[in-house]
């Protein structure tokens, strides 16, 4: 400690002061403090030490290292205070061992104990100050060198194998082996590596050139890694999957990219593993929309967001309109008009299918008994798809019984349609269904036949009443001028042996005068596709009706 005069000079001085400042008590006496202290050349510090001296403000804090007469420096902290009378009081403290141990500290905080790479905790620090710095970023300071910035995050393939057999001893000291490699493949770029947690990697391109430097990064580890390792006695193999992000830095944020590596993590490991994989926004799109469609499939139908477009089907041979199929779309208020396909397969894996598919029977039941009404000497057939989990999660019999008696649409103005590989085998529930829908009257169509096991002669002991040919069959017949036999020869034995079996058989896919024509000569009884319309709403086959 020591007391100064009103103009800063030191008046008095303790041992305790000289031996921090490498001077005798005597020799800091009528010295300005502000010199002895290194204030001078700091302006807003010296500032503040004068307007404590004359009163304007009641005391001074602050930490600043200072120079002692052999070169050496201190950290120490000073406060001068204004007491009731004159002299002013100063006091200085080395807390340079202070400061140290918190540096110790956060370090032992901020580093994996079992690699010694930075942890989880220091690498999204580093990685939000990268993102700060950026041009426009939100700390407004100097621009990274690139304006980029590159994430490989990586998974050991393999890992819980070891710590499983050879226990958690052997796993660490693999887990500080792989470290090792991870640090030569980023030395030279100066690329931070850190351990995010239990077999979790992650390397930082804080100046990134260029996608092509993130993605050799990821090559460099994977060489690295398929190199065995020696551990304890044993050879080690392991691998990895890298997820590699890289990007303008300007705009994103640290946990926006976390979350695109770890999605693209994800990826790689569902490509197979032992890979890196590249983040691709449109796949990444695909994904967050299957998500949203998912997670309000089945508040949809509640909130009535479903509709029905319907197709005709159409005689060959007289060109009359014999049924329509019913095609469900998805009126969604984000995404806007979705075909079947965008949510079909998500309603099917959720179980949602169940609750979709009641709902499309029954509007394709009242919409077929409004025209049945409406038009009663035309009678029309309405088909709908009937998925494999209808069948198996739900009372199919009864749902349609159900249906049919509260629409008064007669059975024998229903088809069921049921894909090929649903059908073949069946057995038991499915089978006992069949049958029983075949008895209420309600007719049953193989949709997309020909893509399965086409097993005609199984199918004979079902009760099917037509075939769908898939579309596919029908693209060799786009043009007299470029005939496929194959296809023809194919169609043509396929149609005459449903016939032989006292099935009907409809073509799917007809674009044009040609294919209908050509599938006529084959024989085909009905014709679906844009060569007749598309699927349009209810109100457009009412005016075919009339």
């Amino acid at each position: 400690m020591a007391l100064l005069g009103p103009d800063g000079s030191v008046l008095a001085a303790n041992t305790a002061l000289g031996s921090l400042l490498g001077n005798s008590p005597e020799s800091m006496t009528s010295i300005g403090a502000d010199a002895l202290l290194g204030l001078t050349g700091d302006p807003h510090a010296g500032a503040a030490f004068h307007e404590v001296l004359t009163g304007r403000r009641e005391n001074l804090r602050c930490t600043r290292r200072i120079g002692r007469p052999d070169g050496s420096t201190v950290r120490a902290e000073i406060t001068l205070a204004r007491t009731g009378a004159r002299p002013l009081l100063l006091t200085v403290e080395d807390v340079g061992e202070r400061d140290g141990l918190r540096e110790q500290v956060r370090h032992l905080r901020m580093h994996d104990p079992v690699t010694l790479l930075p942890n989880r905790a220091l690498f999204f620090e580093r990685l939000a100050d990268a993102c700060d710095r950026a041009p426009g970023g939100r700390g407004g300071r100097t621009a990274v060198a690139c304006g980029r910035i590159g994430l490989c995050y990586l998974d050991l393939d393999g890992f819980k194998a070891v710590n499983d057999t050879l226990g958690h001893r052997i796993g660490d000291e693999l887990l500080a082996a792989v470290a090792g490699r991870l640090l030569v493949c980023a030395e030279p770029g100066g690329h931070l590596v850190a351990r995010l947690g239990g077999d979790e990697f992650a390397l930082l391109l804080r100046d990134s050139t260029g996608t092509g430097q993130a993605t050799a990064l990821a090559e460099r580890v994977l060489a690295a890694l398929q190199r065995p390792f020696d551990i304890a006695g044993h050879r080690l193999a392991v691998s990895a999957s890298i997820g590699v992000v890289e990007r303008e830095a300007a705009g994103t944020s640290a946990t926006g990219l976390m979350q695109a590596a770890d999605t693209t993590l994800y990826w790689a490991k569902a490509d197979g593993k032992a890979r890196w994989t590249l983040f691709d926004p449109e796949r990444n799109e695909h994904r967050m929309t299957r998500q949203a469609l998912s997670s309000t499939l089945r508040q949809a139908v509640e909130r009535g967001e479903f509709v029905l477009d319907y197709q005709p089907l159409v005689a060959l041979d007289s060109g009359e309109l014999r049924g329509v199929e019913a095609l469900v779309r998805w009126q969604h208020p984000r995404f806007g008009r979705l075909a079947p396909n965008r949510f079909i397969g998500l309603a099917e894996e959720d179980g949602s299918i169940v609750q979709l598919g009641r709902w499309v029977l029954a509007e394709a039941c009242r919409q077929a008994r409004a025209w049945q009404r409406a038009h009663p000497a035309t009678p029309l057939v309405v088909s709908v798809n009937v998925a494999v989990r209808q069948v198996w999660d739900s009372d199919l019999v009864a749902d349609v019984a159900a249906i049919l008696r509260e629409t008064g649409l007669p059975a024998s103005l229903l088809q069921l349609e049921l894909t090929e590989s649903a059908v073949m085998g069946s057995a038991g529930r499915p089978l006992q269904a069949l049958h029983a829908l075949d008895e209420m009257g309600v007719r049953i169509a193989i949709d997309d036949f020909g893509t399965g096991y086409s097993n005609l002669a199984y199918m004979s002991r079902l009760p099917v009443s037509a075939l769908k040919l898939d579309g596919s069959f029908v693209q060799g017949f786009r043009s007299d001028e470029h005939p496929n036999p194959a296809d023809e020869t194919i169609v043509e034995a396929l149609v005459d042996l449903a016939h032989r079996l006292g099935l009907t058989v409809t073509a799917e896919c007809v674009e044009n005068a040609e294919q209908a024509e050509r599938l006529r000569r084959i024989g085909c009884d009905t014709g679906q596709g844009w060569h007749y319309s598309r699927p349009v709403e209810p109100e457009a086959i009412s005016r075919l009706l009339g």
